[in-house]
């Protein structure tokens, strides 16, 4: 149960870190907005995509939130990571700045599957 812990906080820290705390910090600069527009999507959707993650990754990371509230974040970041793979990968071809979502996405479902582990080993599911 140890590393089953060990494992959940590092990933979710790492996801909580990388797709809400830098996000947040970063989503007003220009590397960002021209980002998104090279993948022909509008202003708005950074923004919109940037409050998303961040209201995520707090789910996630703050224990206090019901499991059904944390399966929604999970799904919900699933689907950015699997739409960034499919943007990426139809704008500019395959390559490996395509996979990152889907290595990002890995983390994510390590940080998914610990947290069933956990959930299961204090009698929840």
């Amino acid at each position: 149960m140890k590393a089953t812990n060990l494992i959940y906080w590092i990933c979710t820290v790492l996801i909580f870190l990388f797709e809400g705390v830098m996000p947040a910090l970063t989503s007003h600069t220009q590397l960002a907005i021209d980002g998104i527009r090279h993948l022909g999507y509008p202003d708005y959707f950074r923004v919109m995509l940037t409050v998303f993650k961040v209201c995520g990754t707090l789910v996630l990371i703050i224990p206090a939130f019901p499991p059904r509230l944390k399966e929604w974040a999970y799904a919900g970041l699933s689907f950015t990571f699997i739409s960034a793979f499919v943007s990426h990968w139809a704008t500019d071809g395959f390559s490996g700045l395509t996979l990152f979502p889907i290595a990002v996405w890995l983390v994510l479902m390590a940080s998914y599957v610990t947290y069933h582990k956990r959930l299961q080993a204090a009698g929840g599911k």
